[in-house]
């Protein structure tokens, strides 16, 4: 997968781009699913050529033409809606990744056109293209999103990373006609069409103005009183919360949006203390070979379980058609190989596009000086590394499977880095206590190192409960920085509470986590632990915000190594030549490993998912990674019970 998606990445950077064109709809008898019969032969639906754009998208089934009904069973842990957006529900932008991970795909979009030198793109929209109301999509919607939402700095007080040149601006919005528009970059920006097509960064397809305007106080002057009267502080806090802009994932959250999406939502998280559901959306644009408008299934229907353990019971009892996430972990594998035939299911193999399977991430940024000052040490971070036995941890939560290494390119990308996998990776823990020697010698009665207050160094791991690994390493990990006198703990917390105190938040000393890019494409898309370019750089808060907007008063000026690697990226964006991309893309990784911003366990694995034998047209491997975003590009419309 390494060198399609390295050849993908070349190809879309060119200086010329042209994306593919989806071949149009051959018109002819079109079918619908027997669910939405009645309401059609009743006349509160329009015939299915009616529903449809006029080109409609047409998705090849991966074995075979479906069979329409049933239920799709998924499941979520915690109640957190954010996971539906990466499953089945929210893949639905201007542009889509190919299944395999090889490009991008026009997809909301009917094409999607670049001028010479990548500063103007053209974007044609599906005519008769409706929203799951039936009302029409259209530019106007997109122009919507731009003008009123994107450019109202209360509801955009900084503009997504994709739709802002390296130089910091944002691109613009002009709408041709009821179809058309294009977006224009004072200079060259030709990664748009794979960043467009990362996860659900692109929002202009999840606005709808029609239904959205009534909260929006250009549109309705009443707009703050009706916040009001719902308890709310303002208008725009109301159109936060109906729109679902401010958390991904809070759209699914209320049920009258209308949606692009193939199920819509009917009953959101949180009405429900067992169950979301969401059901086929009847005027979805797509359709398979044969004509039949998807979805094949009726609806998602999304247990939420309590924690991993109610999970995995579920898993083994055949509940639950189709997961690869929580429960998935090296150390059920047997369980779940065991409980196939009793439960009814099989496996899928999801391939890692992950630098490790478990980084460490000290807050580069504390608001604290004194851990700050400690944690940017890089003999600090390095002795760290050298307490871990990592060994140790692979043969007891990764049995067996992996070797040591460090956040990394993998070995066969042509962007590898020898030291920055294998530096300070050796379990050495007189290495280890050489290097805290220096920096922090003092220690209290109990043989913890001391700061220069005088005070025991601790740093609190904070982490999502959910990642059961994480969980269980730990058990073995924090003994490790306990024996070269660093009091290491660890505090586990509901889902939504680490994504406020750490994914938004700056206050926490640590966190583990391991998504991001290990080659090729998503290397070049998601190098958040090669320097902080995003939120998602969890160890360099205020770096990364002085990176993307230096006038927020969160910004934290970075060090000179790390901003000549924001004007190397920023470069890379730009550029069409194929042979500076990868020499500035290498010049990144070589200060990342002069820097050392973080340390990890093992090479990725390759994963696995739990699919129902009821449950068709599942691809057998697909890649795991969070921009993908697995499995959503696999086409979850085109699956089917039989």
């Amino acid at each position: 997968m390494t060198n399609i998606s390295r050849r993908a990445f070349l190809a879309a950077s060119s200086a010329a781009l042209l994306l593919p064109v989806i071949p149009a709809f051959a018109q002819g008898a079109m079918t619908e699913a027997p669910s939405l019969a009645d309401a059609v032969a009743a006349g509160t639906l329009p015939p299915v050529a009616e529903r449809l754009p006029k080109n409609p998208m047409v998705v090849e089934p991966f074995e075979a033409v479906g069979k329409y009904g049933g239920d799709l069973r998924a499941a979520l842990v915690g109640g957190g809606s954010l996971n539906m957006m990466h499953r089945y529900q929210g893949y639905e932008g201007l542009l889509r990744y190919t299944p395999d991970f090889g490009g991008v795909i026009p997809n909301v979009a009917e094409s999607f056109e670049a001028n010479a030198d990548a500063t103007v793109y053209t974007v044609k929209l599906r005519e008769g293209h409706k929203w799951s109301d039936g009302q029409p999509f259209t530019t106007d919607d997109v122009m919507f999103f731009y003008e009123d939402v994107m450019q109202n700095l209360d509801l955009t007080p900084s503009v997504q990373g994709y739709l802002r040149t390296p130089n910091g601006d944002a691109g613009v919005f002009a709408k041709v006609d009821a179809t058309t528009f294009t977006i224009s970059f004072s200079q060259p920006h030709g990664l748009l069409p794979l960043r467009m097509a990362w996860a659900n960064d692109d929002r202009t397809t999840r606005l709808p103005k029609h239904y959205l305007s009534q909260f929006h106080i250009k549109y309705n002057p009443d707009a703050d009183k009706l916040a009001v009267e719902q308890g709310l502080t303002g208008w725009v806090q109301l159109f936060q919360i109906k729109s679902g802009i401010s958390v991904d994932g809070e759209i699914f959250k209320n049920k009258d949006i209308p949606t692009l999406y193939g199920w819509k939502i009917v009953q959101p998280v949180g009405e429900s203390a067992e169950y979301s559901i969401a059901e086929r959306n009847p005027y979805y644009f797509k359709v398979d070979t044969a004509g039949n408008q998807l979805p094949y299934i009726d609806r998602v229907t999304y247990a939420i379980a309590a924690d991993n353990e109610v999970l995995l019971l579920k898993a083994l009892q055949g509940e639950i058609d189709m997961i690869d996430q929580w429960i998935c972990t090296p150390a059920n594998r047997a369980v779940l190989y065991d409980g196939q035939e009793a439960g009814k299911y099989g496996f899928y193999t999801t391939t890692s596009t992950e630098p490790n399977e478990m980084v460490f991430q000290l807050n580069l940024t504390h608001p604290d000086p004194i851990k700050r000052a400690l944690y940017q040490n890089k003999e600090f971070r390095a002795g760290l590394s050298h307490s871990l036995d990592r060994q140790a941890v692979i043969d007891t939560i990764f049995i067996g499977q992996g070797a040591p290494a460090q956040p990394s390119v993998r070995p066969e990308d042509p962007l590898y880095n020898e030291q920055l996998a294998t530096q300070y990776v050796a379990y050495d823990v007189a290495k280890a206590n050489e290097y805290l020697d220096k920096i922090i010698p003092n220690k209290d009665g109990e043989g913890f190192r001391l700061d220069e207050n005088g005070q025991r160094v601790s740093i609190i791991f904070e982490i999502d409960q959910v990642r059961q690994t994480f969980v269980d390493a730990f058990q073995l990990v924090l003994p490790m920085f306990r024996g070269v006198g660093v009091d290491a703990q660890m505090r586990s917390m509901d889902r939504s509470l680490w994504e406020v105190r750490v994914r938004q938040g700056g206050e926490y000393d640590a966190t583990v986590h391991k998504f991001g890019g290990n080659g090729g494409i998503v290397a070049v898309l998601d190098p958040r632990y090669f320097f902080p370019n995003t939120t998602e750089a969890m160890y360099a808060k205020g770096w990364q915000i002085w990176y993307n907007d230096k006038t927020s008063p969160d910004a934290v000026e970075p060090p000179a190594a790390t901003q000549r690697q924001y004007i190397a990226y920023d470069e890379l964006r730009q550029t069409g030549d194929p042979a500076r991309q990868q020499e500035l893309m290498k010049e990144i990784l070589q200060i990342a490993a002069d820097e050392f911003y973080v340390f990890g366990i093992t090479l990725p694995l390759d994963g696995y998912g739990v699919v129902a034998n009821r449950l068709k047209n599942v691809r057998p491997t697909m890649p795991s990674s969070w921009g993908y975003p697995t499995p959503a590009p696999t086409n979850p419309e085109q699956y089917y019970i039989s």
